[in-house]
């Protein structure tokens, strides 16, 4: 998946006020690459069917590639092969999530958060999936609980998605404290603050957060995420 990785930053790099993320170009070089993964994929996938990991690298691609439905069914197909994999399938939340399929999404990352409680974003995940179908009121008094709190920007999202503080105060909590010029730090924080303002019906501050957090994303700083925030601009259009 390297390769593609490396077109997806290609494709998300450049933002133009105005102008969706993804020049014509970077958008055909990566539809390229997907389709090029996908029927690698499919030819392994005819010899050895129960390939896991072939699975995985081929729900990846069809979520990158916004095919949803079809990442779900890979990650479906791989977690009956090897039940090990279901608590730990992040991506399967994420999937679930693309696809619509929000109280679905919300379970498994909370099967997640009860395997692996130091993940910071399970709560975040599973909040916003919740909100879509229980409403935000409900999402806020369910949110998972944590103990910790030492990852930027997790603890200002937190308190946010509470409701104890707005997307403004988070940004200038984040530079008081020299924060700004951290990449990977404003991704993750204009992301779900981009994700949370659609929530809530705030379509243009979203789109705007949205694309910022595209302008951030590379492999080293967002990698897997860095699409999810691709995708999820794509589809406020």
């Amino acid at each position: 998946m390297h390769r593609i990785f490396r077109i997806l930053v290609l494709a998300t790099s450049t933002l133009f006020a105005g102008e969706p993320p993804i020049a014509a170009e970077a958008r055909e070089q990566l539809q390229r690459a997907l389709a090029a993964r996908l029927r690698s994929t499919d030819e392994a996938l005819l010899k050895m069917p129960d390939d896991t990991a072939l699975l995985t690298q081929r729900g990846d691609a069809r979520l990158f590639a916004g095919h949803a439905k079809g990442a779900v069914a890979d990650f479906e197909k791989e977690i009956a092969l090897d039940a090990s994999h279901d608590a730990p399938h992040w991506r399967l939340g994420i999937a679930y999530y693309f696809a619509g399929e929000y109280v679905k999404s919300a379970d498994q990352f909370a099967k997640y958060h009860a395997y692996d409680g130091h993940d910071r974003e399970n709560g975040v995940w599973k909040f916003l999936a919740q909100a879509r179908t229980d409403g935000i009121e409900k999402a806020r008094k369910e949110m998972l609980p944590y103990t910790e709190f030492d990852r930027e920007p997790f603890p200002a999202i937190y308190e946010m998605l509470a409701g104890k503080t707005t997307a403004a105060e988070v940004l200038a909590a984040l530079e008081k404290r020299g924060l700004q010029n951290d990449a990977q730090v404003m991704f993750f924080a204009h992301y779900y603050i981009g994700v949370n303002e659609g929530i809530l019906g705030h379509a243009e501050a979203a789109r705007e957060h949205l694309a910022t957090a595209v302008r951030f994303s590379t492999p080293a700083r967002a990698g897997y995420m860095g699409q999810c925030a691709r995708l999820e601009y794509e589809r406020l259009k």
